[in-house]
């Protein structure tokens, strides 16, 4: 049974140990999407609309199952869309699953999780030893994943995780080097090292999950995070991105900015956005950038 993953905070572990795992699901936002177009209402991202489509024409057909995130809303919500979409017969394709794993820090959250993974991983055909032996897999993967930092000017990108590279290649396009990860970089961290050789690799595997700050659902100070990320990444400039869809970051956007400002960082903020930067973000980001450097 070939699988796929969609979304953020997810167990990497986990899925590598079933032998079987094809990779999370990518996007083109920039592609019609009739169909999932009449399924979806306005606010979904539009990277829901093309993972919906491929579904629709087949794209997905080779899948057995594709599990999503519980941690990011709009991929909850296409995971309930797919599996009504099926239940009434207008989709085929692979078996949608969810990862039930709610990163809430109270007591009881790690034998929840823990609870969740087993039921996943009963559903996957992934026992102790083979978890076992995929955590020590990605474990080796995580000790080579550290990032550097940029040289020459830099400017931040953060906000709403871009759907590819093209807000980086509008910094780069003015001499600039730009830093801050695509949504597809951001699902793909592995986080924190997990705990190896503990006898119990599904409560070791719940620990590193519940500690990680990922996903619009974490529990964590986003001011103080975007103020790590700028100074991780050695920025002298910053652009908090926000787009149209994104209701979540809003509300911590008056905390993110405070904080980039405080550093004394020229920002540039951008609200409501489209996500395909379609909308004159293009030249207002290098006039931003050329203003700096003049």
């Amino acid at each position: 049974m070939m699988i796929a993953s969609l979304g953020p905070g997810l167990p990497h572990d986990l899925l590598d140990a079933t032998g079987r795992y094809a990779g999370p699901l990518g996007w083109n936002i920039d592609r019609p999407t009739p169909q999932a177009d009449q399924w979806l209402e306005s606010k979904f991202p539009l990277w829901t609309r093309s993972v919906l489509q491929d579904w629709a024409d087949g794209a997905l057909d080779h899948l057995d199952a594709v599990v999503f995130s519980r941690a990011d809303d709009a991929c909850q919500r296409l995971y309930y869309y797919a599996c009504e979409l099926q239940r009434g017969g207008a989709l085929r394709g692979p078996e949608p699953l969810i990862a039930d794993i709610a990163n809430v820090v109270r007591p009881g959250s790690d034998l929840r999780t823990e609870t969740v993974l087993r039921k996943l991983a009963a559903r996957l055909g992934v026992d102790d030893a083979a978890l076992e032996a995929g955590i020590a897999r990605i474990n080796a993967r995580r000790g080579n994943s550290a990032p550097s930092a940029a040289a020459g000017k830099v400017c931040l990108i953060t906000g709403s995780p871009p759907p590819d590279l093209r807000l980086h290649a509008m910094v780069q396009s003015v001499g600039w080097n730009p830093a801050g990860l695509t949504l597809a970089q951001v699902w793909a961290d592995l986080g924190p090292v997990v705990d190896n050789g503990t006898g119990n690799p599904f409560a070791a595997l719940s620990r590193q999950l519940q500690s990680r700050q990922t996903g619009p659902r974490g529990f964590f100070d986003r001011a103080a995070a975007v103020a790590d990320q700028a100074r991780l990444a050695g920025a002298s400039a910053a652009l908090l991105w926000l787009m149209e869809e994104d209701d979540t970051t809003v509300w911590h956007l008056p905390a993110m900015r405070d904080a980039l400002r405080a550093m004394g960082l020229p920002l540039l903020v951008a609200t409501r956005r489209d996500w395909r930067a379609n909308d004159g973000i293009a030249s207002e980001l290098t006039d931003f950038l050329k203003g700096i450097s003049a």
